[in-house]
């Protein structure tokens, strides 16, 4: 048995939920910003999560108790800072090029972009307007982007005191051990 088991898997959410994080704040940071080094307006970004393989020695009999094949491991792949779009890449020093295999939990599959058209605002002034006088921007609502900041921080302070109730654990049971 492993006793660091669900500090690796808390470690790996506490890295994608850091990720979630991040991609928020670069969407908030670029809600009103209409010229991108591709051309057009900002297009929100979405971390995607995806379940790590898990453990075979558990995965196994629950397939069979399940009556065989419902749980299949999801593909073990890496996210490189090359994968990351443009505006996100300086903002992740996280290492996502381990090439050791993941422990049950989850980690990052894609960083994807919105597809939803931008929003036309009427503002001939602006330099960046069309020939209609209407401006391109971002499809990003504040309030939505602020819940799903509260949503990764509760869910890294969550894995967070998960990993502190496990160091809890393992100094009792050193004590155990010692008298």
């Amino acid at each position: 048995m492993n006793l660091f088991a669900m500090m690796e898997t808390s470690g790996g959410a506490m890295q994608a939920e850091r990720m979630r994080a991040e991609v928020v704040a670069a969407n908030m940071a670029n809600a009103e910003t209409t010229q991108t080094a591709s051309g057009g307006a900002y297009h929100r970004q979405h971390v995607v999560f995806a379940a790590n393989s898990g453990d075979a020695e558990f995965a196994t009999p629950l397939n069979a108790a399940l009556g065989g094949g419902l749980l299949q491991p999801a593909p073990q792949g890496t996210l490189t800072a090359a994968a990351l779009p443009p505006l996100l890449a300086p903002l992740s020093p996280l290492n996502m090029n381990a090439s050791v295999p993941a422990g049950p939990g989850v980690h990052i599959a894609a960083v994807v972009e919105d597809t939803s058209p931008p929003l036309k605002r009427f503002d001939p002034g602006n330099p960046d307007a069309g020939p209609d006088g209407y401006v391109s921007y971002p499809d990003i609502n504040p309030l939505t982007e602020m819940v799903d900041l509260m949503g990764a921080t509760r869910a890294y302070g969550l894995n967070s005191s998960a990993v502190q109730a496990e160091k809890g654990m393992i100094v009792a049971a050193l004590e155990i051990a010692k008298s």
